[in-house]
């Protein structure tokens, strides 16, 4: 064990291992007391709730799974999403989130301690992010150290970009995926290093237990395949590569195969296509070397280029001919998405509206990773110094983490522990240095013991020195020495450099405790300053649940805008249990799990013309409208409003959206241009375009607004714009529902007039007013030949 200063003789080393591992013990206790302590600022702040859209479909599958145990959840059909069409919830989700949650639950209950389904569903990503702090140690003691590992486990316990998915409530896949992520890679280092089966057999198993959980599986499925290609590209195939890959590959494909909802696509879609490339080179690679030791040389030669050229040529004709037969399904939109960013705004309109699948903006980095950005190459460049295996594997996680992170800010979480292990390595190795109290010899010294050793050698005889001090032999040796540039950059280089075999090591070390001093305090000052921002964004930015808004009064406290659940709850005690909704497909699962009623779309999205459907009806006139909701069954629209408020993520401002994708589908009717200015503005004012102004949409979000204002023109605070004077009127539909400040409204669908009429006629005529009759046309008298 090394340490930066000695310790007793007489201490045994047993007792030296003993209370280093009980000090890390401690350490990596108060890391996982700390990650889990600052995700619980929403429970402090708000109350015990579950957090944003996709959770609410997650704790309601939890709680049928819990009461009604997994044979029930595993065949569950939802007649209640996607109506009329329902939705098979066993076939088309990743069980890994609810069937964890379900075992907590029961061993539970088991042992006498009544937890509630939803305080379980509530602290599951807090208490799981423990488990991804000592899964980050294990993964970075095996680059460098336990100091490294450490520190890597204290930066990603903190680290916003993995808070943001993972605060107290937040109950989504992504609150248990990012330790299945780090453990299922520290499996297959280990793996790797040792050539050990069983280390890939445990990285097979949280690899299947990872494709339970997550969609993001593929980052998993197609790494240690890239990873294992470099390795081979570089010539450095070996038996622990051979066992460690062919053990995880195997094992985990026919694991990953028994999930309903992946099933064959492990070996019937591209995204999987470049693991089984890699199993079978790796298989071609070792047949290889079996054959080369049991021939000569030129038999082998003469073997290599026929079967090799061979092989490559049927195995590409296959891989043409299985896709081309549709055996092998080609790449998907969302993976073209990944690798051009204006691919999904032109093709799948659904994906790029969502907020998440944005490309990433660079305040996005520092106010997720803060100083991490910097100490993130550094450490990189580190992991080029020794170059091993599993540095290997951090370069190339690093590459294409960043890159994946820079075109969708969801997939900042994947990078977010790369930059943890990097930084890590980076600030340890530096911390190493200037704590290290050795101090290299001064120059002049070394100058006067070569001085004297020349003069020795003269004195004996065996050559004659030269006058400035070097013999010619010496002289000779600098000058063919390769010339170290000078500066920073020689330093650098000398540094990094390893030391030729056969020479004594370089001289390393620090002079003076003051140019120690400076530079320890300066990186505890910048870790303490990451802990002030973690602390910060944690707080302010991603523990406000999106159910329950909050603002200031004028003296400071806190005020609870609650419209959310007082909509959902109205909808839940005053509307028939059959009664079906329409929203846009953001509140569906909050419908389903609050408010408890059918939804024409929610979250899944799996329907793009249903969701279409529902874009038409809101970019459509009044009377264009109608006949699609009761076609749909429709009793109740609801629409989200922010204008009164200020409340930006209304539906005003994600209803472009809402036209983009019905234009996908009926593009005669509906088109784009239509609902913006003649100079291309997208305005709710005077000036905003006849068909938005006549658009369900913009009826049902502005109805009634000017009444606020006393009668006068109304001022919205999103689009900071005014409202004509002149309303909007609704016909075919009814105001419903209001919350508190507006952000929801609820229309009831009226039902076909007893009368026949057209509900405008109905409503002219409950009004005294006549309606016109135009002038019939005369008739023409048939000519009589």
């Amino acid at each position: 064990m090394n340490t930066a200063y000695p310790v007793p003789i007489d201490v045994p080393k047993s007792t030296i291992r003993n209370t280093a591992s009980l000090l890390r013990i401690v350490a990596l206790s108060l890391i996982s007391g700390a990650a889990i302590a600052s995700r619980l600022f929403a429970v402090i702040n708000f109350e015990s709730i579950i957090h944003e859209f996709d959770p609410w479909f997650n704790y309601r599958a939890t709680r049928i799974l819990a009461a009604k145990g997994f044979y029930e959840f595993w065949n569950w059909f939802d007649p209640t999403a996607w109506y009329p069409l329902g939705r098979v919830v066993g076939g088309t989700v990743y069980p890994g989130l609810m069937a964890t949650s379900g075992v907590i639950y029961n061993v539970l209950h088991a042992l006498n301690m009544p937890v509630d389904i939803r305080n379980i569903c509530v602290l599951l990503a807090p208490g799981f992010s423990a488990f991804t702090a000592w899964a980050t140690y294990m993964f970075t003691k095996e680059m460098k150290d336990e100091s490294a590992g450490l520190l890597a486990a204290a930066l990603i316990g903190i680290a916003p970009g993995y808070i943001s998915r993972s605060v107290a409530g937040s109950y989504d896949n992504e609150a248990i995926a990012i330790f299945l992520l780090m453990f299922t890679f520290y499996c297959w280092i280990k793996a790797l290093k040792q050539g050990s089966a069983l280390f890939g057999t445990i990285a097979a198993v949280f690899y299947f237990y990872m494709v339970a959980a997550w969609g993001g599986y593929v980052f998993i499925t197609n790494m240690i395949p890239l990873h294992a290609l470099v390795l081979m590209l570089m010539n450095r195939f070996s038996n622990r590569l051979y066992v460690a890959y062919c053990s995880w590959y195997a094992i985990g494909t026919l694991a990953s195969m028994q999930v309903p909802f992946v099933g064959f696509q492990p070996v019937s879609t591209s995204e999987h296509m470049g693991a089984l490339g890699v199993f079978g080179l790796l298989q071609i690679i070792a047949f290889i070397r079996l054959v080369r030791s049991h021939v000569s040389a030129k038999q082998f030669d003469q073997l290599l280029s026929g079967v090799g050229v061979l092989i490559g040529i049927l195995g590409a004709l296959a891989f043409a001919f299985l896709t081309y037969k549709g055996k092998i399904a080609p790449w998907t939109g969302r993976f073209y998405s990944l690798w051009d960013t204006a691919y999904a705004k032109k093709h799948i309109p659904i994906i790029a509206s969502v907020s998440e699948h944005q490309p990433t903006a660079w305040p996005s980095f520092f106010m997720d990773l803060q100083f991490l950005i910097f100490a993130f190459p550094a450490g990189v460049i580190l992991c080029f110094k020794e170059l091993r295996d599993e540095h290997l594997f951090v370069i190339i996680y690093a590459i294409m983490a960043s890159y994946f992170a820079g075109v969708m800010v969801r997939l900042m979480l994947t990078l977010t522990p790369v930059v943890c292990v990097a930084s890590a390595v980076a600030l340890s190795s530096l911390l190493d240095t200037y704590i290290d109290p050795t101090e290299p010899r001064p120059e002049v010294e070394d100058r006067t013991d070569a001085v004297s050793e020349a003069g020795s050698v003269a004195t004996n005889g065996s050559s004659t020195p030269h006058p400035n001090g070097q013999s010619k032999k010496a002289k000779k040796a600098a000058a063919a020495a390769p010339q170290t540039p000078k500066g920073a950059l020689g330093d650098f280089i000398a540094a990094t450099t390893p030391t030729p075999k056969g020479t004594a090591p370089r001289q390393k070390g620090i002079f003076g405790i003051d140019a120690r001093l400076v530079v320890i305090i300066n990186v505890l000052s910048m870790l303490f300053f990451f802990v002030f921002h973690c602390t910060w964004v944690t707080s302010n930015a991603y523990s406000s649940p999106s159910v329950v808004l909050a603002s200031q009064n004028p003296d400071g406290s806190q005020h609870i805008i609650d419209d959310f659940r007082e909509a959902y709850y109205w909808l839940r005690m005053n509307t028939p249990k059959d009664a079906v909704v329409m929203s846009w497909w953001d509140y569906g699962y909050q419908i389903a799990g609050m408010a408890d009623r059918p939804t024409l779309v929610d979250n899944n999205t799996w329907n793009n013309t249903h969701i279409a459907t529902v874009g038409r009806a809101m970019a459509s006139s009044e009377e264009n409208a109608y006949p699609i909701l009761r076609k749909h069954d429709v009793d109740y629209v609801l629409v989200i409003f922010g204008g009164l408020i200020g409340y930006s993520g209304d539906d005003i401002n994600k209803f472009l959206w809402m036209v983009r994708i019905a234009q996908g589908v009926w593009p005669d009717e509906i088109q784009e241009s239509n609902y913006f200015t003649p100079q291309g503005e997208y305005r709710i004012d005077d000036r905003a375009s006849p068909i938005m102004k006549n658009s369900l949409m913009y009826k049902m979000s502005y109805y009634r607004f000017n009444e606020l204002f006393g009668g006068g023109q109304g001022q919205d605070r999103v689009r900071q714009q005014p409202v004509p004077k002149v309303g909007p009127t609704l016909d075919y539909i009814e105001e419903a529902f209001t919350s508190e400040n507006w952000i929801v409204r609820i229309f009831q669908v009226k039902k076909e007039d007893p009368l026949g009429r057209d509900h405008k006629s109905a409503n002219a005529f409950a009004q005294g007013k006549k309606r016109k009759h135009s002038k019939p046309a005369p008739r023409r008298r048939a000519l009589v030949a």
